[in-house]
């Protein structure tokens, strides 16, 4: 604490008439520092270790008639800090660390209503992050947020990776693709999170504690300068306004987020969103159990016994079948299963989401899981359940439902960002986890609704099934982008595999152009408590190599280390449940050999079990030796290819 205490008195002594205040990390090795000041408009900088990070960027929010951000001088300063330690229910560590200075900064303007606008600021060890606080005010009776013009200025270019998503109201499904950080323009619109290398350092832009707001975008300047500037997804029935409130309630946007790392893969190490996210709002976790699925839309679903059958009774008892021969605690029933559904992402009317379809009788697959010791996943769209929300989760309660799959939201504005508080809400409630389909990236989410499993907002597996789009560059590169804001519903587990040479398009039992030591790395590599097993049972059986690493695989984790790697073309993640250690390594289109230091292991020798490429695309090799803390081993990747290993004692 002794280093907390001194960036506090620093500051403490700093007059608010020298209109620039400074706000450093806690360590004194990073040394991540935060300078903000006033010259009529609020103006923060972010440097690490005494290399500029970001340029001065400016603090603007346009209210309904007018912007709050010029004119405006330092009134004064309050600094604190906090360390604590919270537990994460399902996620990449057991618990986060939540260590930090804050500043806030009270401004007010010189002249006319004298408005007055707070910033607080917070120094962590891996990043900084600032919000804007409204003060409720007579001088001011602000209800609306249009935009807010906040900055993110470069120094100078850099090596940078971002999705340009291109519009509003998407299911956040694409690329994140090389940056030309000279040529950004106000028309590009791209989502998050947005990452650059320095040359000195590595970050991703983010955002945090998003309630009750309209999501974050960023695009260019518009102004010719370096740097990116902060957009909110507008309103659907007013698209210049992006937030309401209460006409003399405080307006608070969410934690503006910059991670910091001398790499971004030691981002995937970060707990930083959810140390910056409200605490849980469960207090009884002990229903919350993380896990893997099987899964019945990706592959088809084709069962080589009921020829041409899609959801009915026997489908669903196959696949519980499959999951109980193979301990996997969950089955998932998607689209179908349901009186009036079907068409997609098109909410039919008269859809009725508290009773089943002619083909399948719920009541008896339901009673068949539980005598499996199965627990059953459904999918419902999020319209449907919008309109019978109570009744539903009540139903789905009473049989027994582990957990339910939202679909087709596609929206970020601050209506659908509410109705997510409303149903993780209502479906703790009903104990029920929740995987949120169709949705935009993870904020943190997962600390203030641990039944929060998992979230789509990335272009995973399916996409196989109708382009040429999921490369083995694009898994490597989610794993530096999407990866590092939380858990993604990538939904990995196919099992055809081919070269990308060989691959070919078809919607049922689909291919994929990745080796299978690629997929099972996906396993460690991509977080997601809820996981997947996508492909069909028949194709596992068929096929089985490496699906005794699935089988032991963990969905959530105690501990995360990133070991090696280069954006785009590799990555190896360590991570730990308990006293094992599971290692993922991910190779993108170059064959390479990969040394891999063991030091994070312990001090005793342990057992390695390590999968590697084959000398086919649906091959494995794996090897199991005594290796030590002292150790480095060597995995070769192939294009497209992959490793994992289980370092045990036993």
């Amino acid at each position: 604490m002794k280093g907390i205490a001194a960036a506090v008195l620093l500051l403490s002594s700093a007059p608010a008439a020298a209109q620039r205040l400074e706000l450093v990390s806690p360590d004194g090795i990073n040394r991540i520092t935060m300078q903000v000041s006033a010259t009529g408009t609020p103006v923060y900088t972010v440097a690490r270790r005494g290399a500029p990070v970001l340029a001065p960027s400016p603090i603007l929010l346009d209210l309904d008639t007018d912007t709050l951000g010029y004119g405006l001088t330092i009134t004064g300063s309050e600094p604190t800090s906090g360390d604590a330690r919270y537990p994460i229910v399902a996620g990449k560590a057991a618990e986060g660390h939540d260590r930090y200075n804050q500043l806030t900064v009270h401004f007010q303007e010189k002249g006319g209503a004298t408005r007055k606008l707070d910033v607080v600021l917070r120094a962590y060890d891996d990043g900084i992050a600032f919000r804007s606080v409204i003060p409720a005010q007579p001088a001011t009776a602000a209800a609306i947020i249009r935009y807010e013009r906040t900055g993110f200025y470069f120094p100078q270019t850099y090596k940078c990776w971002g999705f340009n998503v291109g519009k509003f109201g998407s299911s956040h499904e694409g690329e994140f693709d090389p940056i030309d950080t000279s040529r950004m323009r106000d028309h590009n619109l791209f989502d998050l999170p947005f990452v650059c290398e320095t040359g000195s350092a590595a970050f991703a832009l983010a955002e945090a504690d998003l309630i009750d707001f309209a999501g974050m975008y960023l695009t260019g300047r518009g102004d010719g300068g370096l740097g990116l500037q902060l957009k909110l997804s507008p309103s659907l029935d007013d698209p210049r306004i992006a937030v309401r409130t209460r006409i003399g309630s405080p307006i608070v946007t969410p934690w503006r987020v910059v991670m910091l790392a001398d790499q971004l893969g030691k981002l995937s190490e970060s707990t930083l969103l959810t140390n910056l996210s409200s605490p849980s709002r469960i207090e009884d976790t002990s229903w919350i159990k993380p896990g893997i699925a099987s899964w019945d839309w990706w592959n088809g679903p084709v069962i080589a016994s009921l020829p041409g059958q899609r959801t009915s009774t026997a489908v669903a008892k196959a696949f519980i079948d499959f999951s109980a021969a193979n301990g996997l605690p969950y089955a998932m029933i998607d689209e179908g299963w349901y009186a009036g559904a079907g068409g997609g992402g098109v909410r039919r009317p008269g859809v009725d989401i508290t009773r089943w379809s002619d083909a399948i009788n719920l009541q008896e697959v339901v009673d068949y899981a539980k005598a499996k010791k199965v627990r059953l996943w459904l999918w419902t769209h999020w319209q449907a359940l919008d309109e019978q929300m109570e009744d539903a989760l009540a139903l789905y309660e009473k049989l027994g439902i582990a957990g339910i799959k939202v679909d087709f939201m596609d929206r970020d504005d601050q209506w659908m960002v509410n109705w997510y508080t409303k149903l993780l809400g209502a479906a703790a409630r009903h104990h029920l986890m929740v995987d949120l389909h169709g949705a935009y990236p993870p904020r943190g989410t997962t600390r203030t609704w641990p039944n929060f499993m998992t979230q789509e907002g990335v272009m995973g597996a399916e996409y196989n099934k109708w382009s040429r789009r999921v490369t083995a560059r694009h898994n490597v590169t989610l794993a530096y982008t999407r990866g590092l804001l939380g858990p993604m519903d990538y939904t990995p587990g196919g099992f055809r595999n081919m070269t990308p040479t060989e691959f070919r398009i078809r919607n049922d039992l689909p291919f994929v152009q990745t080796t299978r030591a690629h997929g099972l790395s996906m396993y460690v590599v991509f977080l997601s408590p809820l996981g997947s097993v996508a492909d069909s049972p028949d194709t596992y059986a068929a096929t089985p190599a490496g699906f005794d690493f699935i089988k032991q695989v963990p969905a959530t984790w105690d501990e995360t280390r990133f070991l090696a790697g280069e954006t785009g073309e590799f990555i190896v993640l360590a991570r730990r449940k308990g006293t094992r250690w599971y290692l993922g390594a991910m190779n993108g289109e170059t064959a390479r050999t990969v040394r891999v230091p063991l030091a994070f292991l312990g001090k005793k020798p342990v057992t390695a079990r390590i999968w590697t490429d084959g000398d086919k695309a649906d091959a494995v090799s794996l090897e199991t030796r005594k290796v030590t803390a002292a150790e480095t081993i060597e995995l070769p990747l192939a294009a497209s290819g992959g490793a994992v290993a289980i370092f045990s004692d036993k």
